[in-house]
């Protein structure tokens, strides 16, 4: 494969590089590229710590896997819904759901394979058992998993008749001038860069894609956090949408996000979260209504952003409040009986 640096960029690890703009691998995938010399540039290998620059290109491939191979790993799981059919997880920042080229063995996959102990849906295949949907790598919050075969055909029905309501949150770039909206876009592959989505007319191979948002909580002019309710599930959803109205989520480098210097903190991922989900069990046919906990590392944005716009409050009050001019003291008053001297 083969990835060109934008213009622009004055120097980059390349490592950092590969992992930013390649989300959907994880960066101890491109580890083992690097040290297995699969990562070259103008044709030599490089090792992670080489600097790049905009209109270099890298040419990588990963070490081969063998998915047959794959084995349970004891990976802490946060389990937010369990029962015989179905497991809803909140799923943490920086995992991968499945393997596949480049992937180590820190995969959702990996850790459902011990957790379910063989009770996982097998029309996913080897690669994918029980796996019903995606999140990207950085993406944070719910994800279901089949455990029976059952469960399996009734979600997957679901999703394909977007059935389920599913809401995410998302801190983004500026200050929206409206409280809501609703996108309508469709998105398409991105033509110059293949492993980016972008918004593209329905005749050039764009397909529907549709996005109600609405804020929650405001930061000044300096970021947003807006609730996104998809109705639609296309690769990189909301990101390409968001940065379509110029709110790019905050954390998103490969759509443009860039450090704020305004912000002590930079985050370190993107800031998009699956906190909730309704739908209805595909076994017994009740209605689950599940959320999953913002991370930490959310949180810890959150609380950065409201101590930043309370203390620009602050100093614009100050600015504009008016200096009253210091009144000069009254000369002495002067009394007949009082000699001048």
């Amino acid at each position: 494969m083969l990835y060109t640096l934008p213009d622009g960029i004055r120097q980059l690890r390349a490592d950092k590089a590969l992992a930013l703009s390649h989300p959907e691998h994880s960066r101890v995938a491109f580890h083992r590229a690097f040290d297995a010399g699969l990562v070259l540039l103008r044709g030599k290998a490089i090792s992670r710590d080489a600097s790049v620059t905009g209109g270099d290109t890298l040419e990588f491939s990963f070490p081969d896997t063998k998915p047959a191979e794959l084995k349970a790993v004891d990976i802490p799981l946060e389990v937010i819904f369990e029962d015989k059919h179905l497991l809803a997880v909140n799923k943490t920042s920086g995992m991968i759901v499945h393997p596949g080229a480049g992937t180590g063995e820190d995969t959702l996959v990996h850790a459902l394979l011990a957790h379910c102990a063989g009770s996982l849906s097998g029309i996913g295949g080897v690669e994918r058992p029980g796996i019903v949907h995606r999140l990207d790598r950085e993406t944070s919050g719910i994800i279901l998993v089949a455990k029976s075969d059952a469960a399996h055909r009734g979600l997957s029905e679901q999703f394909s008749e977007r059935a389920l309501q599913k809401e995410y949150l998302a801190l983004v770039a500026g200050a929206p001038a409206l409280m809501s909206g609703s996108i309508r876009k469709a998105i398409g592959r991105n033509t110059t860069h293949r492993h980016k989505m972008a918004v593209v007319e329905a005749e050039e191979g764009g397909k529907d894609a549709h996005t109600d948002w609405e804020i929650v909580e405001r930061f000044g002019q300096i970021a947003t956090l807006i609730r996104c309710t998809i109705h639609t599930g296309r690769t990189h959803q909301i990101r390409v949408h968001m940065k379509s109205l110029g709110h790019i989520v905050m954390g998103d480098a490969v759509y443009g996000w860039k450090p704020d210097t305004r912000l002590k903190h930079q985050p370190e991922r993107v800031m998009l979260h699956a906190e909730h989900l309704i739908f209805q069990h595909p076994v017994t046919g009740k209605t689950l209504d599940l959320r999953a906990p913002m991370p930490a590392d959310m949180e810890a944005m959150l609380a950065q952003l409201r101590k930043l716009t309370v203390a620009s409050a602050k100093a614009r009050r100050l600015k504009e409040t008016p200096v009253k001019p210091r009144k000069k003291p009254a000369p002495p008053a002067f009394h007949p009986h009082e000699s001048r001297k």
